[in-house]
């Protein structure tokens, strides 16, 4: 290690680690600087443009800006001397010239408003100059150039940290400004609402906009976001109960970054819709999606606890007792806790007697979990998506992690910018293809031609890692051999990407030294979503790029606490920490802590229970927190099903469209308003901690679930969400040394760790794998075709996804103010030219069809997508997108196919 340097600090002898700033050994000293143009924060390079910094070098001439000024040995520096301390009073004596008076400041609670007072330099000397008026045509955030003093902060904040390249700085001298893009309004620029600059801004030049308040917090609380499964870390600033705004905090996840909806979309909480009291569906009320979210009492009545749980529970219980458990069945959430999911599984395993349990995973990543579990033993991540800082390839495919994962994405674009060769492919064109080395926009469904291709290369030109290979897999012979199909001059007319293209990413990933290969629900999504994931595993292990950093396997868990909830084992075929159901030993294991008999056959998954609800099968259900009818492939068929069963329970925030097919409705705890923990996709187990109280007659989930599991005959007595945790986690050892008081002292603790203090492992398998033999399995896939392809008839491909801006089935994020403000409308996105040919403009009402339905919706034009592919967002019920998706299910995921069906474009008709 390099040794330290030695220096005098305000007369004191002092040492300064290597690469450390004067600014920043102060601080490390308890002696803050004055700092306007500098960040602390992570990603942040200091810039010394302000000079608020300034310190005394003895023998030096001029005075130094502390913040880009590193210490040498035997330097003695003064940070409170007269010449210091005036020359700072006059930088910011300077600056607040051009700022508004204190009285009508933007923020009168600014960093700069902070200095001023302190230096005692808030007094105007110096005459100022004029100011553009503000701008707020951003729904989030206002622009106020009055109180701009050009520090670059929000330009760092946008380039560097973000990375999304919109803020800048134009003219010049005295006509110098903060831009957005080429001088556009905020609300009229590429700005994608993260809110960076904003929490950068020292000023209240940038800031959230008036709508949103921006009063002064009286409290704050340290929690994760509720949205995707980066798993950021935030802080509630509140005030009278209610938020002010959010910050990011630094994370391991997200090292104080955000997106737009983890600051922006959190007022859903107190939105007028929200669920207050139990309801319990009037005598014939018909069933369907067939009720005002705002006005439910024309189908129910509210009830209190005591008479709703007992409704519920008795509904439960007696499709139990003429059916058997198999008739019942229960459908958990990944938006909730992992104490939630465990909970919420026992109940199902322990109270209906079956394991007809499941939750959002089987739609998202089921395939790849499958997948990873047969090739490498584990369906965790084999190292943090942070782990791109120290790789030299990156494969991105099937995932669009600008809008579904835009915290993360900010990693990926950084690493792009130090010169990692960043492969991208999807058959959409995306943000990240600016960034990308490589865009491989590949045929729908040809994920399998595509990555056969590239590991044919790779063996041909024995570009593989034989060392590697040799003493951590088995079955590469086969693998090899199965190979030798799949020459890429004769894949590329399948998978749309000429052979020299994929012998080219093929050479770049194979020598790379360190290559980390990350993908989404393009790559699950498909009836051959296992084979993708095989693909993807063996083209990692041939090349042993898995269990050193910079290198690995990771799919992106889309929802905040997917991984979690799997982990918790909300899954129908395995208990806690992936237990098989089918194995004896684990079931005895289970039922001795449980204290009750097991159902020793695997369980129905999502499509298969409403399947079965279909066909009579199922019989009653318990939902919680999530919106089949919404969220199913196929919704004319699930929403019968919903409609078919003898007794539906549902808990959640909002008369959802699956509550609405409720004969019990529970109104639950919004993630912000209860303790727990969730695991995020980098296998973070993170510390969420109540910020607001419940409205009205709403209860924390797991005390719901605990209500009607003794109405079940269950003698639960959990007191808080600790015990559970503790239940939990020693069932699980992949929670070993992880407690609830080391999450409450830590926040965040990596699993596995291996001891109380130890931080657990970004990179996993380095030693080998969690599989029989120790070694990872090379499994070969043929090519399957999708389960429908366009024809005459039908002669698009539709593919389905998420937006930005909103989240899943859009409960939460159509009812926060920002988010539904910057995408208010539905639409379905085309490529310019096939609107051209269909002669609709953008804008123009058009109806797709599918085989299962129809919707209509505004068409909208998009350059990024290939001619013949239609994408549509599944979250707006005003045309449900997964009316039209196929059921068609993956053989070993039991996922549907929803990245792609055939469908038809045709004129709206107006109804």
């Amino acid at each position: 290690m390099p040794e330290p340097i030695t220096f005098t600090l305000d007369g004191r002898t002092v040492d300064a680690e290597p690469g450390e700033t004067l600014w920043e050994v102060a601080r490390r000293l308890d002696n803050t600087l004055p700092h306007l143009c500098h960040s602390a924060q992570p990603g942040y390079r200091a810039d010394g443009n302000c000079r608020a910094c300034m310190v005394e070098i003895e023998g030096e001439r001029t005075l130094a800006a502390s913040c880009i000024r590193r210490p040498a040995a035997g330097m003695t520096v003064s940070t409170s001397s007269e010449r210091a301390a005036r020359a700072r009073r006059m930088v910011v004596a300077m600056l607040d010239a051009d700022q508004p008076a204190a009285a009508e400041s933007p923020d009168p609670d600014s960093r700069f408003r902070h200095w001023a007072g302190a230096l005692g330099a808030s007094a105007p000397r110096l005459p100022g100059r004029g100011a553009p008026g503000p701008d707020t045509s951003h729904p989030a955030m206002s622009v106020n150039l009055d109180a701009c003093i050009h520090c670059n902060l929000c330009v760092r904040a946008c380039r560097e940290v973000q990375a999304n390249d919109v803020i800048g700085m134009a003219g010049r001298g005295a006509g110098s400004r903060i831009v957005f893009d080429f001088g556009d309004p905020m609300g009229a620029s590429t700005c994608v609402a993260c809110g960076e600059c904003v929490q950068a801004c020292p000023t209240g030049a940038l800031m959230a906009a008036p709508a949103l308040g921006n009063a002064k917090a009286e409290r704050s609380v340290d929690s994760v976001c509720p949205y995707c499964g980066v798993g950021c870390q935030i802080t509630y600033r509140i005030r009278g109960g209610r938020p002010v705004h959010v910050e990011g905090r630094n994370g391991p996840a997200n090292e104080q970054r955000l997106c737009v909806k983890g600051r922006f979309g959190f007022d859903y909480i107190a939105h007028p819709e929200r669920l207050r009291t139990p309801l319990i569906r009037l005598p014939d009320a018909p069933k369907g999606r067939n009720v005002d979210p705002s006005s439910p009492l024309t189908h129910f009545r509210e009830a209190d606890w005591e008479e709703a749980l007992r409704v519920a529970a008795e509904g439960l219980a007696q499709a139990k007792a003429r059916h058997g458990g198999g008739a019942l069945a229960g459908f958990g959430s990944a938006k909730g806790s992992n104490e939630e999911a465990y909970l919420f599984q026992k109940l199902v395993r322990t109270g209906f007697g079956t394991n007809n349990v499941d939750h959002c995973t089987r739609l998202c990543h089921a395939s790849s979990v499958a997948a990873l579990l047969e090739g490498i033993g584990s369906g965790a991540v084999t190292a943090t998506f942070n782990e791109v800082a120290n790789a030299d390839a990156i494969i991105v495919i099937g995932a669009n992690p600008v809008e579904n994962h835009p915290v993360a994405a900010t990693y990926f674009k950084q690493a792009a910018r130090r010169g990692a060769a960043l492969i991208v492919m999807d058959p959409r064109g995306q943000a990240l293809k600016r960034h990308a080395t490589h865009m491989l926009q590949f045929r729908p469904g040809r994920d399998v031609a595509m990555l056969n291709a590239i590991m044919h290369v790779i063996c041909a030109e024995e570009l593989y890692d034989r060392d590697y290979i040799g003493s951590h897999t088995e079955g590469f012979d086969a693998m090899r051999r199965h190979l030798e199909a799949y020459p890429p001059e004769s894949m590329a007319p399948i998978c749309g990407i000429d052979a020299e293209t994929l012998r080219t990413v093929a050479r770049t990933y194979a020598r790379a030294e360190r290559a980390i290969i990350f993908w989404g629900m393009g790559v699950s999504q498909h009836v051959h979503g296992a084979d993708n994931t095989r693909c993807l595993i063996a083209l990692a292990l041939m090349c042993g790029h898995v269990g050193r950093p910079g290198t690995g396997l990771h799919p992106l868990r889309g929802q905040n606490n997917v991984q979690g909830a799997s982990d918790a084992g909300l899954i129908p075929m395995m208990y806690p920490d992936y237990r098989p159901v089918a194995a004896p030993g684990e079931r005895e294991r289970f039922a001795a802590a449980w204290g009750a008999e097991l159902d020793p056959q695997p369980g129905l998954t999502v499509v298969e229970i409403m399947d079965a609800a279909h066909e009579g099968r199922i019989r009653a259900m318990y939902i919680m927190g999530e919106n089949p009818a919404m969220s199913d492939p196929d919704l004319t068929h699930a929403r019968e099903a919903l409609a078919s069963l003898d007794h539906l329970v549902v808990q959640d925030l909002f008369l959802t469209e699956t509550a609405m097919f409720a004969d019990v409705v529970l109104p639950a705890s919004a993630w912000p308003e209860k303790d727990g923990t969730v695991t995020n996709t980098n296998r973070q187990v993170q510390m969420g901690r109540k910020a607001f109280d419940l409205p009205g007659e709403a209860r924390t989930d797991w005390w719901i679930i605990q209500e009607i599991a003794r109405r079940l005959g269950l003698g639960w007595s959990y007191s808080h969400p600790r015990e559970i945790f503790a239940e939990m986690a020693g069932l699980t050892p992949s929670l070993a040394n992880i407690t609830w008081e080391r999450l409450e002292r830590e926040g965040s603790v990596t699993y596995p760790s291996e001891g109380p203090d130890h931080p657990g492992h970004p990179v996993v398998f380095g030693d080998g794998f969690p599989t029989a033999s120790g070694r990872a399995r090379f499994m070969p896939a043929e090519i399957v075709p999708p389960a429908e392809e366009p024809d005459d008839e039908y002669p698009f491909v539709l593919t389905t996804g998420r937006q930005l801006e909103h989240w899943h089935t859009g409960a939460m994020t159509r009812r926060a103010s920002v988010l539904d403000a910057l995408e208010p409308e539905v639409t379905a996105s085309f490529a310019p030219a096939d609107l051209r040919r269909l002669g609709v403009p953008p804008g123009g009402r058009i109806r797709i069809e599918t085989r299962r339905g129809a919707v209509e919706l505004a068409a909208r034009a998009d350059s990024a997508l290939p001619p013949g592919l239609i994408f549509a967002p599944f979250g707006y019920v005003e045309a449900a997108a997964n009316t039209l998706t196929n059921p068609k299910l993956d053989p070993y995921g039991k996922i549907p196919e929803f990245k792609f069906c055939a469908a038809r474009v045709t004129e709206a008709t107006g109804q």
